[in-house]
């Protein structure tokens, strides 16, 4: 968002008030319904101390306070709203049923809003934009196709059945990761044990001795100076860089490109977030070719639902491409994201009419590539760990034995 200002004449005097809006244009809209007397004009320009710290403070709580909803109940309320339309009950209705019904506070926090909007005249669609962080992408892309093609019910049971999916695929996630996780922190929690009660004895040997100690040593008398002095800060630093960067996260789009750039170059993550990527935005964009959508609609719509910014970009330039004239497999093949035999596949659907068939056989293709990451993730990760461990062990061994043996050979020398 950006600041302007907008000067208005009321009552015979000029009055300058800031106000935020993504650009001009909207800027120009919103001071005509906002501010009464005539307006002269709106400009852009600089931001406020006090309203720009305001407007963090602001933005920096509601992240905070900001939570998704629960897997299984979304699943559990889309399941419930396909049925309910199916039987001809109205959105509306349907929505403050869910919203009275569940368990979940912000569940029902958002159905209740989403009724108020529609009530208000907007579509599911257009209500569920302002709760893009709550409901996710892959939810307004499925409920935008079942509005354009007047099947809302069938495509919230495709909903249902992929938000399934995923949260399955989680819970897979969730398993492999937990032996690994265990362990890491059973042996973070013994060696910070170590370094801030263990080596302090053997730091009192060494400065009495006035021994020459090795780089080991020295490594573990540093670290055990910092946890025992500056325990409490560094503690606190790692609390603020983590909110810091949660908020830059979420505020800076130009930060989050960065991010999803480093996690792309990521040993095992980048394969995660690919085969992930390409798995839904492909089903997805099946569904809406099978669904009689235009092939540049379908990849806008498909495309809306990507969280990865660099894998985005480039599959709007596929967008671009499909509207300039260009084939749906070219522009595929500009990207580099796809396979040879992909894009094959791609252009023979495209050649034949079966299109949107061949996609679903590739989304397939992708969903069963990412599943062996996921069942695999255990065993890719066990060498990481090991080296972990055989770091941390040696650093120990190394730091506490070697001045001892330098100790011991200097007795034996003397006599």
């Amino acid at each position: 968002m950006k600041y302007f200002k907008a000067t208005v004449l009321k009552h015979g005097k000029k009055e300058e008030i800031g106000f935020y809006a993504p650009d001009r244009k909207e800027a120009s809209k919103a001071a005509k319904l906002k501010f009464h007397g005539i307006l002269i004009k709106v400009v852009e320009a600089e931001e406020p101390f006090e309203d720009k710290f305001k407007r963090i403070k602001e933005e920096f709580l509601s992240n905070i306070k900001r939570k998704k909803i629960k897997p299984d109940a979304l699943i559990a309320a889309i399941r419930q709203l396909a049925v309910m339309t199916n039987a001809g009950i109205s959105i509306n209705d349907s929505l403050l049923e869910i919203a009275n019904s569940t368990q979940d506070p912000n569940l029902a926090k958002v159905f209740s809003k989403l009724a108020e909007d529609i009530n208000a005249g907007n579509s599911l669609s257009k209500a569920m934009e302002n709760f893009r962080f709550e409901l996710g992408n892959l939810t307004i892309a499925m409920v935008t196709l079942g509005e354009r093609t007047g099947n809302l019910d069938e495509a919230l049971y495709s909903l249902a059945n992929m938000l399934e999916e995923i949260r399955s695929n989680v819970i897979k996630f969730k398993k492999a990761m937990a032996y690994p996780r265990n362990v890491m922190i059973a042996m973070a929690i013994a060696f910070t044990i170590l370094i801030s009660y263990v080596v302090p004895q053997f730091k009192k040997i060494f400065e009495e001795l006035h021994a020459h100690l090795p780089l080991p040593t020295r490594i573990l008398l540093f670290l055990e100076h910092l946890f025992n002095t500056y325990g409490l800060y560094v503690l606190a630093g790692l609390v603020l860089g983590f909110f810091t960067f949660k908020y830059m996260l979420d505020t800076s789009e130009k930060f989050r490109f960065k991010w999803h750039q480093l996690l792309l170059k990521t040993y095992l993550i980048k394969n995660i977030i690919m085969y992930s990527t390409l798995s839904r935005f492909t089903l997805v964009f099946s569904e809406l070719i099978h669904a009689g959508i235009p092939i540049a609609e379908a990849l806008d719509t498909a495309i809306g639902m990507i969280d990865s910014l660099p894998l985005k970009q480039k599959l709007l330039a596929v967008r671009q491409a499909v509207e300039k004239g260009d084939t749906l497999y070219n522009g595929l093949a500009e990207t580099g994201l796809f396979e040879n035999m992909i894009i094959q596949m791609i252009r023979a659907g495209e050649d034949s009419g079966t299109l949107d068939a061949m996609v679903q056989k590739v989304s397939e293709y992708y969903k069963m590539r990412f599943d062996a990451i996921i069942d695999g993730l255990s065993e890719a990760i066990e060498p990481i760990m090991l080296l972990i461990i055989a770091a941390m062990v040696i650093l120990l061994a190394l730091g506490i034995f070697l001045p001892m043996w330098d100790m011991g050979n200097a007795v034996q020398g003397r006599t």
